[in-house]
């Protein structure tokens, strides 16, 4: 199919993803110059959007009202996941405070997590926010393994896992303890499943380069966890899901398109390694991707499923 940039377009793999799009419409490039892109937020009230460079230490903002680039923050701490709670407050992994935060209306950061039993996160790396007001995220050792994208460092925790922050007192609960390498993370359209990815396959021979799948229980306890999709093209990092709950997801050709039944319906091919990606626009009709070094977006006949 037709596309403005050379190696990108669709790629219909079920009849089920010829109805998310047109044949004219394209993937645009509305930006380009970092090194590692990622953690894409979007903020319906300003129009923005706002995503991090990692090995570069800073964050940056797009504009769809003008279509300006400009710098959001500088340094960032090697951010790398963001997202956007329910009351439109930005929250952040920093990789070299190893660190989870939020930004509050006022401009002020408070620090959610930086520990758990006393001994320091590993490095924050991506986060979601759950209806109730509890914030999600995954601790893999990336911002720790090398200078690269913060401050190389021993690990101070025993694992890799995925914690809850409890929005009544803070309390930082460990949630999951059979990851390798846990990354992206996202809650199905009702919050009764939860997905997260693996990429241990970064760091062990065939290890999981997969997504899994858990039931969510009412007290909040993680149940489940089978394997949902196994990556095709390198390793599923960043993720959303749209209403319908089609997982929308990054992967080293473009963006991968998951039915909820687990079938690969279809691709958005993105001529860098993608890492992250998100739901935006006045619509949430249009998909902003982070690829390696470069912005792109593409509109989708779906929404997504919540904002940021």
């Amino acid at each position: 199919m037709h596309a403005h940039l050379d190696g990108a377009g669709f790629d219909l793999i079920d009849p089920r993803f010829s109805a998310l799009f047109a044949p004219h419409i394209h993937v645009e490039r509305l930006w380009s110059g970092a090194r590692w892109c990622e953690g894409p937020a979007w903020f319906a009230a300003g129009r923005y959007l706002v995503w991090s460079d990692i090995p570069n230490n800073r964050m940056m903002r797009w504009d769809e009202t003008d279509g300006s680039t400009s710098v959001f923050r500088a340094p960032s701490n090697n951010s790398n996941g963001n997202t956007v709670d329910r009351q439109g407050r930005l929250v952040s992994c920093e990789h070299l405070t190893r660190r989870v935060t939020r930004t509050e209306h006022d401009g002020s950061i408070t620090v959610l997590a930086d520990s758990y039993n006393g001994k320091r996160l590993n490095s924050p790396n991506d986060v979601v926010v759950h209806s109730d007001g509890s914030i999600w995220f995954s601790d893999p050792t990336y911002g720790i393994l090398t200078d690269y994208e913060g401050d190389i460092s021993a690990p101070e925790q025993d694992g890799n896992h995925v914690y809850r922050i409890d929005p009544a007192d803070g309390a930082v609960r460990k949630m999951t303890d059979d990851f390798v390498k846990p990354n992206g993370l996202a809650f199905s359209p009702d919050e009764k499943q939860l997905y997260i990815a693996d990429t241990g396959a970064t760091h062990m021979q065939d290890g999981p380069a997969h997504i899994r799948r858990f039931d969510v229980g009412d007290d909040g306890c993680l149940s489940g966890g089978e394997v949902f999709a196994t990556c095709t093209s390198g390793l599923f990092d960043g993720f959303r899901l749209d209403r319908e709950g089609r997982i929308w997801t990054s992967a080293f050709d473009g963006v991968h398109c998951y039915d909820p039944d687990g079938t690969l319906i279809g691709r958005i091919r993105i001529p860098e390694i993608v890492a992250n990606l998100t739901f935006g626009g006045t619509k949430r009709n249009r998909l902003f991707i982070c690829g390696t070094t470069s912005l792109y977006a593409v509109y989708v006949f779906t929404n997504g499923v919540t904002m940021g």
